[in-house]
């Protein structure tokens, strides 16, 4: 039968159906008001009044001295208004004032009072006193400029709160209210036609077993219950990045068929002290009142991570307090009953004991990065999408793609659709993934950097090195092809397809060193010197040393000791676990053990020179050569182990 959405709860908030437009959300009428004010304002300051201003050289010679003003009224001490005589109203050169204009008619600004009842004295100093300008003095007060300059500063403020307020109001656009902020923000998910199940995660196989299982007793809990058996509170999903952790959370969202809860660790934190406790119990609140149902936390390790390690300088009271909320909400004195945890994380080993107990997080399931048959299961979904030509095999994809997550296979996919697509292509070819392997390992091809030629030879032996010791060393990884086309930040690259294997041995070990420091070897057996160019090939051997050294207790002079830590407390620790005479053997055996490498290499490389030349040259001409061309230059490679003598 078909799962049915469960029906909505009654104390949901039923969606808002209001239009938008007057009296609909998205209007408001202090919105409209505040525009209204500020046109009035606009309107005040570029139109104040019809009446034009005049300077007192032209109020002087002219008007005056024609006898043409009637009165003058000086407002507020500042501005003095001038009247003319009605006779001489609408005739030159007054003919643009209306003569039933009352006036003023024309504006003078005065730079004080005294001073132009001086001009004015003197101005008419020769006029009988019946003909002199009448002078009067007014105060006036403008009520629209006062109102308006205290009005609109304060509508302004009202509207920025108003704004603010209604951007950050729950359910608002864009925001959370600010006394939200001890609320959690968890997203209910929705149910629809892009819902992931089961169906759409290839691989996993067993996983998806312990995951199915929870999911069933959600179901169906009287089939587990009338045995006795108790609901698992929470299951714990560890694993390197891109195996599909939150892919499976999506997954049980679409399948359970009860409401879940989703939230990122980093989610819980805040730089306000107790809001990520808070956070905590809000969301255990929701997800009781919804029981059953799940919670899925991803990057728990954001907010469970180890408390009281590393000392003081280290330590965050907030997160603690976090996770001491969700110590206690998951197992405390309380009850959850029905609410199940899922929590994704790709740091297993960092994370708070307390939280990884039964009772918590009952079950640990570790997501490994898939094996050959679920890399093919894994093509097969990611490329039913796509176009595809008669020509793939999903089965050489997934050989040649050994490490690979589930992400990366799902970029690999995609890349091939693009590179088709951009070269006009109607089917995406066998060659496209080839080139979006090798654009996603190598990185993009380089047409524009150009090598010299001697930067050319160099790149070719060194990686003609890494070919011929990777050939004839037994426990090196079977070579695919070999470029030096420049790619991404390296000059050069050899294409390997490792064995698959979870146990490997010292001389394992040593086979791959000597295969990684054979680019530098070829240099300096060839040119006598060698070149900056292995840098990354020294990087992943001096790990490899250490690593055989100090984790792997592969060497006699250190003995069966392991300095390696499962629970990630010597990151955090200022001092090493071991003492400074150990460190010091450390390091001189792991100069040893590359030394010795270094020098066995070369003599391998002395032994098939000619090969290690040919190769070369064919690198120099077609610039990538390919498996075949190897075994036409190698032979057939050996599977027995030789063994040869270091120099002296």
């Amino acid at each position: 039968m078909a799962n049915q959405s469960p029906p909505p709860r009654p104390d949901s908030n039923p969606p808002d159906n209001k239009p938008s437009g007057f009296g609909g959300r998205g209007f408001n009428w202090l919105y409209i008001l505040i525009l209204v004010v500020l046109c009035l304002q606009l309107v005040y300051l570029f139109f104040p009044n019809k009446t034009d201003e005049i300077p007192w050289s032209e109020f002087e010679q002219g008007m005056l001295s024609r006898n043409d003003v009637e009165s003058i009224t000086i407002v507020n001490q500042e501005v003095a208004e001038v009247f003319i005589k009605k006779e001489k109203l609408g005739v030159a050169p007054y003919e643009k004032v209306k003569k039933d204009f009352r006036g003023p008619h024309f504006l003078v600004s005065i730079g004080s009072v005294e001073n132009f009842e001086k001009a004015l004295e003197k101005a008419q100093q020769n006029l009988p006193p019946e003909s002199r300008i009448k002078l009067s003095y007014l105060k006036r007060t403008d009520w629209t400029s006062n109102i308006l300059g205290w009005v609109i500063p304060l509508l302004l403020l009202v509207g920025l709160y108003w704004f603010i307020m209604s951007r950050m109001r729950g359910g608002g656009p864009g925001g959370m209210n600010p006394f939200d902020f001890g609320k959690s923000s968890a997203t209910a998910y929705k149910k629809d036609t892009s819902t992931v199940t089961f169906e759409h995660i290839a691989g996993l196989e067993e996983v998806k077993v312990e995951v199915r299982e929870v999911v069933d007793f959600l179901k169906n809990p009287t089939k587990y219950t009338s045995l006795g058996a108790k609901i698992p509170k929470g299951v714990l999903l560890v694993g390197p990045p891109g195996t599909g952790k939150t892919l499976l959370a999506k997954a049980v969202a679409g399948e359970a068929g009860v409401p879940f809860f989703s939230m990122s660790g980093s989610e819980f934190v805040e730089m306000f002290v107790g809001v990520g406790a808070s956070r905590v119990r809000d969301l255990f609140r929701k997800a009781k009142e919804s029981a059953p149902s799940i919670i899925f936390i991803d990057e728990i390790d954001a907010v469970g991570r180890s408390r009281g390690k590393g000392g003081a300088m280290m330590a965050n009271d907030e997160r603690e307090n976090t996770l001491n909320q969700l110590l206690a909400e998951m197992d405390g004195f309380g009850t959850n009953t029905g609410v199940i945890v899922l929590a994704a994380t790709n740091r297993g080993e960092i994370l708070d004991r307390a939280l990884l107990r039964p009772g918590r997080f009952d079950r640990q399931i570790y997501l490994d990065l898939p094996t050959l048959q679920e890399r093919r299961a894994i093509f097969g979904v990611h490329a039913k999408p796509l176009t595809l030509g008669n020509d793939i095999n999903l089965d050489t994809l997934a050989a040649q793609t050994p490490g690979f997550s589930g992400a990366d296979i799902a970029n690999i996919c995609n890349e091939a659709a693009l590179i088709a697509a951009r070269q006009g292509k109607s089917v995406v070819s066998m060659q496209d993934f080839y080139d979006a392997t090798d654009r996603v390992i190598a990185g993009l091809e380089k047409k524009s950097k150009i090598l010299s030629e001697n930067e050319k030879k160099i790149v070719a032996w060194h990686e003609a090195g890494h070919a011929t010791a990777s050939w004839f060393l037994p426990h090196a990884d079977a070579l695919l092809k070999v470029s030096i086309v420049p790619r991404g930040k390296s000059l050069g690259a050899a294409w390997y397809l490792p064995q698959e294997q979870q146990l490997f041995t010292s001389a394992e070990f040593e086979d791959r060193i000597c295969a990684a420091l054979a680019g530098r070897a070829s240099e300096e057996v060839v040119f006598g010197e060698v070149s900056s160019g292995a840098l990354d090939d020294l990087e992943k051997v001096t790990k490899q040393a250490y690593l055989m050294i100090s984790c792997y207790g592969l060497n006699k002079e250190i003995g069966n000791i392991s300095f390696y830590d499962s629970t990630g407390r010597y990151e955090q620790m200022l001092q090493k676990p071991y003492s400074e005479a150990t460190a010091q053997k450390i390091d001189e055996e792991a100069s040893k053990l590359v030394e010795a490498a270094y020098k066995r290499t070369k003599v391998l490389l002395r032994k098939h020179r000619s090969q290690l030349d040919a190769l070369a040259q064919r690198l120099l001409e077609k610039e990538v050569v390919f498996q075949k061309d190897l075994e036409e230059i190698f032979g057939e490679r050996p599977t027995s182990e030789q063994s040869l003598e270091p120099a002296d």
